[in-house]
């Protein structure tokens, strides 16, 4: 990915040499790897519904396959943004529908009856990443029986409030010793002027 970083960097920055450790976690990663394969896969659905059809001895269900196809390209684009958890219980729904469907092509006259059943493996198999990687992301949350932490005695100054409360005395006391030691000092400047003016002659 820095390699492309430093494509659209302009003259004069600092290239990137070699890339850090990445800060995702494998949870987050197989998330990742999941929304990418479900947008990939909802593109090839909503595209070529004929293909995937003919493949697997359905032909005449193209609708059904587009809309299962917009679902999925859905599902990856949340699972791809910061509601991971939710587009993964999304692809689980996802994949509970698309074993419906392709076990209703599981019949007798089907001639490719070996594809529909390859595909339900990859399916199971799918899902059970699916629902490992909902698992792994959702949003912790203490326990019920977990002590909340309650500061009612905290003010949030360190030092109590009545350490602030002296600080800002001393602050006035200064600002008005000096506002009187600046009023004396224009004062003795402005008799020296008014003496300075009488010895003109």
């Amino acid at each position: 990915m820095f390699h492309f970083s430093n494509i659209v960097r302009t003259k004069g920055d600092p290239k990137i040499v070699e890339g850090g450790p990445s800060l995702k976690q494998p949870a987050d990663q197989l998330a990742r790897a999941l929304g990418w394969f479900s947008i990939g896969l909802g593109v090839v659905e909503l595209f070529a519904p004929r293909r995937v059809t003919h493949t697997l001895g359905m032909e005449g269900h193209e609708t059904l396959v587009r809309t299962f196809g917009l679902r999925e390209i859905m599902a990856g684009i949340m699972t791809l943004s910061v509601e991971k958890n939710a587009g993964l219980w999304a692809r689980i729904g996802g994949d509970g529908l698309d074993a419906a469907a392709l076990l209703s092509g599981l019949t007798s006259d089907n001639p490719k009856k070996g594809n529909i059943a390859l595909a339900l493996l990859m399916v199971g198999g799918i899902a059970m990443l699916d629902y490992r990687a909902a698992q792994d992301t959702k949003p912790r949350r203490p326990p019920r029986d977990a002590r909340r932490r309650l500061y009612p005695n905290r003010s949030g100054f360190p030092k109590g409030i009545e350490s602030v409360r002296t600080a800002a005395r001393q602050i006035a006391a200064h600002a008005k010793t000096n506002d009187m030691t600046n009023d004396k000092t224009n004062d003795m400047t402005n008799e020296v002027k008014q003496g300075d003016e009488r010895r003109v002659p």
